[in-house]
């Protein structure tokens, strides 16, 4: 049995900081405090911070691959990506694409399910695309949007049960209804996103049994077409409802780039904490030079460039995904928009386990839990990352 102890850490509690020691024995934490490690590896921190791993619910791609690639090593490629940021736990994403790429995509995420070496854990899957409004379709590219019913959902849910699977659907599509009632027993997770429904649409899917909203603020606006109308009075959409339902969850692109720090500041007020997710939203060219990039599948999904640190479409004039890490969310919501450490520690780990329920498992410093672990500095830079105990280089 292996056994580390970190000694002279600041550990990162949900709700607090503490000074003190976390003992690991054989992948999980098994003492906090002041443990008495016996025979162990020691880790001397000098004060630095230890959090837990963070969890990312909305990732594509990393280090030059995207998970629309359809291979196994593109999967590894952006796992190992994200573990340099602090990511230790992730749903990959999928894009719009070709019918045969989600099944090759859907395909390798049960394949990967659980260990990567050296790279974050797959711990679920996040059927993202061919379910969204195609006017609210952002930069992804124009490919098989479908209308839910039993033909595809029975060909791409084989996934639910096995793991976390997650589908976004925006609830003003055809058979919209239909899909969530059918499946949220069965145990998939239903995502509102990439829509411009209504308000009393988003009041329907709550009842459905939808309860997270993908990317708060992002591609869920349609206030020009609103404006053009003529409809007075004004309505009501994704944006309000999100913010207006406490049965929703939500996340937010904290990269500085998407949204403002008054954005930032509004989403975490009515959301608060453990309803308030960061994710990365990020696409292949995390850690690579300014350029441009396939977003999806390479060389069959949509060009779009790196510039100043986030996604832009081809001519500059719209985001497009974005290109940064969790430990950039985490230092953004912090730094930025002025949200207590514990709280956007706990923003980036133990809220987005919990919303795809592996909380017992993960997302906190407890006994008995994962040592999925991140050592970050003061300025709250990543220096080593943990998974299961094991350090990752």
């Amino acid at each position: 049995m292996s056994r580390t102890v970190f000694t002279n850490a600041t550990l990162v509690f949900p709700d607090r900081l503490h000074r003190g020691s976390l003992l690991v024995e054989d992948k999980r934490v098994s003492a906090i405090g002041n443990p008495n490690p016996g025979p162990a590896a020691a880790v001397d921190l000098e004060g630095m911070y230890l959090a837990p791993g963070f969890v990312d619910l909305h990732v594509h791609g990393g280090d030059g691959a995207d998970f629309m690639d359809g291979t196994a090593e593109a999967f590894r490629t952006v796992c190992r990506c994200h573990a340099r940021h602090g990511t230790t736990s992730l749903t990959p994403t999928s894009t719009v694409a070709r019918t045969d790429r989600y099944t090759r995509f859907l395909d390798l995420c049960g394949e990967l399910h659980g260990d990567v070496p050296g790279g974050a854990r797959v711990v679920g899957s996040h059927f993202y695309g061919p379910y969204f409004a195609r006017p609210a379709r952002g930069c992804h590219p124009d490919q098989d949007f479908l209308t839910p019913d039993a033909d595809n959902a029975g060909r791409f849910f084989h996934l639910a049960g096995r793991m976390p699977f997650v589908v976004t659907v925006a609830p003003e599509i055809p058979n919209a209804e239909w899909l969530v009632r059918t499946y949220a027993d069965r145990g998939v997770r239903f995502n509102a996103g990439h829509s411009f429904a209504t308000f009393p649409q988003m009041e329907a899917a709550v009842g459905w049994g939808v309860r997270h909203v993908d990317h708060l603020f992002c591609a869920m606006s349609d206030r020009a077409r609103l404006r053009q109308s003529q409809t007075y009075p004004m309505r009501a959409g994704v944006m309000e409802a999100t913010l207006y339902f406490d049965q929703l969850t939500t996340e937010v692109i904290a990269d500085g780039k998407h949204l403002t720090a008054e954005l930032l500041r509004v989403a975490y007020k009515f959301k608060g904490p453990d309803r308030l997710a960061l994710v990365t939203d990020s696409m292949r060219a995390v850690d690579l030079p300014d350029g441009e990039y396939w977003f999806g599948p390479d060389g069959a999904g949509e060009r779009v460039r790196k510039m100043d640190g986030v996604g832009v479409t081809p001519d500059g004039t719209a985001l497009a995904s974005g290109v940064m890490g969790m430990d950039h969310g985490v230092r953004t919501m912090h730094q930025l928009a002025g949200v207590p450490l514990p709280e956007a520690v706990r923003m980036a780990s133990l809220t987005p386990a919990r919303i795809l329920g592996i909380d017992r498992d993960t997302g906190s410093l407890e006994v008995g839990k994962r040592a999925d672990l991140v050592v970050l500095d003061s300025d709250l830079n990543v220096k080593q990352v943990y998974i299961g105990g094991l350090r990752v280089v």
